[in-house]
């Protein structure tokens, strides 16, 4: 049954889609290393992207989420990006 007058949110959209990609990206910042899993799409990806080069993240979204499965709470953070565009060493200085 389809409900009137309700469009697909983006989110929804990106779950659809079968061609996303969840690298794993480091945060260095203050002495401190933050690993995000973050979905793409793949028109997302850069040409070039490979371990260990620099990229920055474009329209980055975080949503909470939280379950309880079998009486045990889990939340956490996903992370999802328009798309992850290289750095060069000049720019992120």
């Amino acid at each position: 049954m389809e409900t009137p007058n309700r469009s697909p949110s983006t989110l929804a959209e990106g779950r659809r889609s079968p061609e996303r990609y969840s690298p794993t990206v480091m945060l260095m910042e203050d002495g401190r290393a933050e690993v995000l899993k973050i979905t793409v799409p793949e028109t997302g990806l850069a040409a070039g992207l490979k371990p260990g080069v620099m990229v920055r993240p474009v329209e980055l979204f975080a949503t909470p989420w939280a379950r309880i499965f079998n009486g045990q709470l889990s939340d956490g953070v996903a992370y999802r990006a328009a798309l992850l565009e290289l750095v060069t060493v000049e720019a992120a200085q």
